[in-house]
Parts: structure tokens; C-alpha cells; sequence
């Protein structure tokens, strides 16, 4: 079993206050000092531009032209076994390089290999869709359009996944406000009850980790729980936790907070 680390500052400090911080990349190292990757990597070479490759973290990546992603995929699968698509995904890099780095996350069972093909486009730029390739790419340009805008020429369905298709905005991109713009704090109110009744509902809160303790709207007052719309003076008396309605449930015997007992051995 692996060996238990205290995490009691794990939240003390964050790992970085920039938004837009690059994290340092791991060591890399050149292809030819792996066979199979030396191999793939001329049977690439042989139809297609490459723009740049190495070995990091135990597999290959290479840079491609964009408008060849379509038929680099189709030799990676054909002639070169990398018959599963794990991932793509692209990386927003829009305000450092104008655009977005795309990256496709093949598997080859037969060698036990992987290698990520990679290229960049530029803001407004499509991609060629790869779903006719590796039907795992359907649903994967959708989220790549739905979270960054970039759109997959040639999907049957380019259409957003995740959020409504009237959702304004594209959440992973690093400009967009953490907690939502104004779209999304009204949203669901302009969309169930109407504009008219936003002064009535108020916005949505979008942090699911700010607890207020004075709001007697929302019920997040941990431990001063009131009913909704009391006047709060701040010397409600704290309400006891407790773990099982009164009255209990049939043979469940109701749970006391002062029984339970902290196991300080992890490898128990």
C-alpha cells in the first residue's frame, strides 16, 4: 500500500495565482533514441511535413501541419497500428500566440506505445473533423467546440455538448470569468421566469464553495440554519449536527457524532 503523506497544508497556499501561468515542461529527449518511435517517426515523415518531435514522458510527440491532421491520423491508423484515439483536446494559448495548440492522443495496443500529434491554429481557425477515422472523436469535437469555439469542418453534428446551445461564451478559455459573466448568473432566471423577474429571484450563484453564513435566502448558513427570509442578527444560537431526522429510520441505529472514533494508523 502506498505510504500515507499528511495533507493538512495541502490549501495553505496555491500552486500559482497567475491564470495564465505555463507550467515548465518536462525533460525531453530525441526520438532516435527509441526504435519504434525512430521507425513512425520516418513513416511520417516520408508523406507528411513535420514540424517538430521528441520523446517526453515515455511518448513521441509531433508537430504537424493543420490542414494535414485528417490523413496523418488515417496513416497513423492504417499503416502504423495506432488504432485507438484516446483523447484530443486543445490548450488556449490565445494570449500569448494567437491561437490554440490541438492535440490528438493515439494508442497503439500491438506496440504498447502512444504518441500525441499536435498542431496550431491560429483564433477563427477550423480543424478537419477525425470522426470518420475514430468514432471516440464524435463526441470529443463537440466538447473542443463547446468549451473553446473551435469548430471540426465535416462533423455530422457540430453542436454543443455540455452547455445549452444558446450558451453564449466558451468556458475553458482562460479570458472567461471563473464564476460565470452576467449571461450566467441570469440565465436559468431570464430562461424559466423571464428578465422581469430577475429583481425577485436575484442571480444564480455559480461558486458551489462560498458559504455564507448570514445568507438565509440560499440555506447556506453551515450550523445556523434559519428559516427562509429571517431577519439575522448574528446571535443565533449554532444549530447541533446532526446525522438522522428525529424519530430515526427502521433498524438504523441513529449515529452520534461523539461515538465516532479517528483511525490514526492509514495502513489499518
Amino acid at each position: 500500500m502506498r505510504a500515507y503523506k499528511p495533507k493538512d497544508d495541502v490549501q495553505k497556499k496555491a500552486y500559482y495565482t497567475d491564470r495564465f501561468f505555463v507550467s515548465p515542461q518536462v525533460p525531453k529527449s530525441p526520438v532516435e533514441s527509441d526504435e519504434v518511435f525512430a521507425h513512425d517517426l520516418e513513416a511520417i515523415k516520408a508523406k507528411f511535413e513535420v514540424l517538430d518531435a521528441y520523446i517526453q514522458v515515455e511518448q513521441m510527440v509531433v508537430f504537424i501541419k493543420p490542414e494535414e491532421n485528417y490523413h496523418v491520423l488515417e496513416l497513423m491508423k492504417n499503416e502504423l497500428e495506432y488504432v485507438q484515439l484516446s483523447e484530443l483536446s486543445a490548450v488556449d494559448f490565445l494570449a500569448k500566440r494567437g491561437g490554440f495548440e490541438v492535440f490528438y492522443q493515439m494508442l497503439s495496443m500491438s506496440k504498447r506505445k502512444r504518441i500525441r500529434i499536435k498542431m496550431f491554429i491560429k483564433k477563427g481557425e477550423a480543424v478537419n473533423s477525425v470522426e470518420k477515422l475514430f468514432r471516440s472523436a464524435d463526441w470529443a469535437e463537440r466538447e473542443m467546440f463547446d468549451m473553446f469555439g473551435i469548430e471540426a469542418n465535416g462533423h455530422p453534428f457540430m453542436k454543443r455538448i455540455l452547455m445549452p446551445y444558446d450558451w453564449q461564451g466558451h468556458p475553458l478559455l482562460k479570458t472567461y470569468p471563473l464564476q460565470g459573466d452576467e449571461f450566467a448568473a441570469w440565465y436559468e432566471v431570464d430562461k424559466i421566469y423571464g428578465k422581469e423577474a430577475r429583481e425577485m429571484i436575484g442571480p444564480e450563484l455559480r461558486d458551489p464553495a462560498k458559504v455564507d453564513r448570514y445568507d438565509s435566502q440560499r440555506f447556506a448558513r453551515l450550523g445556523h440554519e434559519v428559516p427562509k427570509g429571517t431577519k439575522i442578527t448574528g446571535n443565533e444560537p449554532k444549530v447541533v449536527q446532526s446525522y438522522q431526522e428525529e424519530g430515526g429510520v427502521f433498524m438504523v441505529k441513529k449515529f452520534d457524532k461523539k461515538d465516532s472514533v479517528v483511525i490514526d494508523d492509514p495502513q489499518r
